[in-house]
């Protein structure tokens, strides 16, 4: 089969298309032939960074080949002994093995059982694949941190983005307020979404208007600041929220300092928000095809590319300007 495989850490030049094996399925497995997958900005931070292939792909130094990616959307052509959830030709969607290895730039993928869902049927193998980790990572910080309801004033930094553009959608399926962050061009798109509000980042300071806000959610990401601190943009999110509002921080880890000062000052709850499976991952993917299904939320494609075409695909990913999702077909 036909794969994107990181010859070494690097550039975007450094995913080439080659040829590997099968992928063999374990009992408790199945295997899916890959109709679309998306990618995010943590792919080209680990296709760069020894430490975080090492990290989040959990690179062992064996691999034969160090395929990334984590979103499929695909068709079950094999299922484990021990499978009882599936069935060959089903249609399914998830993000897996995150943390680990999920080697989803290929044409096929050997995934858990336990890690997908059945596809919606009117709903698109591209939407579905947008929909993984991105709209997980939104539910999770929004749904499930900051259990986000009805005349919430939220605040949507990065709305525009892969995750920013599910979150606006979620926050106003839930009845909140939503105010979208982004810049100036994507205005009309972030409107289009539902937002109540717009902020041009690169015009205004939201902390110069908004003092009241119940939710911020935060997926600014500077690599210079991955932890907090008195100056970084998550210490200015703080400064929007009212007494007892939560702060969800989507890529900076807090350090403790900055959370327990939150809470002594004005009771504001702070978290770093992690998708990774758990007992309610199935669920909350679960969930987003239902909302997928119903149309309440959309994925928005901004480019769709070819698997060979993967380079171009990261050299976009990587400026973290992108709007909605990048999605590659095999």
């Amino acid at each position: 089969m036909k794969a994107i495989v990181l010859k070494e850490v690097g550039g975007p030049e450094n995913l080439i298309l080659a040829e590997v094996p099968l992928p063999k399925i374990k009992n408790n497995e199945v295997l899916v032939q890959v109709k679309a997958l998306a990618i995010n900005p943590v792919d080209a931070f680990v296709r760069r960074n020894q430490a975080a292939l090492e990290m989040i792909y959990a690179l062992t130094g064996e691999e034969e080949n160090i395929i990334l990616g984590w979103d499929v959307a695909g068709i079950l052509t094999e299922i484990g002994d021990e499978v009882t959830r599936f069935k060959v030709g089903d249609e399914v969607f998830g993000n897996f093995n995150f943390i680990g290895q999920a080697n989803a730039y290929a044409e096929f993928v050997a995934a858990p059982e336990d890690e997908l869902v059945i596809k919606p049927a009117n709903v698109s193998f591209e939407q579905a694949a947008g929909a993984t980790m991105a709209a997980l990572t939104a539910w999770s910080s929004l749904v499930k941190f900051a259990k986000v309801k009805k005349d919430d004033k939220v605040i949507i930094y990065g709305a525009s983005g892969g995750v920013g553009h599910y979150a606006v959608q979620i926050a106003k399926h839930f009845g909140a307020y939503v105010i979208g962050v982004a810049s100036g061009e994507n205005r009309d798109f972030v409107l289009g979404l539902g937002a109540d509000e717009f902020f041009d980042y690169q015009t205004q300071a939201v902390e110069d208007s908004i003092t009241d806000a119940d939710i911020v959610h935060d997926a600014v990401w500077v690599e210079a600041e991955l932890s907090s601190t008195e100056d970084t943009h998550l210490a200015r999110s703080y400064k929007t929220l009212k007494e007892g509002g939560i702060l969800s921080s989507i890529v900076v880890y807090p350090d403790q300092q900055f959370i327990d000062k939150a809470k002594a000052e004005k009771n504001v709850i702070v978290q770093r928000v992690n998708v990774t499976p758990n007992d309610g991952y199935l669920k909350d993917i679960e969930n987003i095809g239902r909302l997928l299904s119903t149309g309440e939320i959309k994925t928005h494609i901004s480019h769709l590319f070819p698997l060979a075409e993967m380079a171009k695909a990261h050299e976009i990913i990587q400026t973290k300007n992108t709007v909605g999702k990048i999605i590659l077909i095999p």
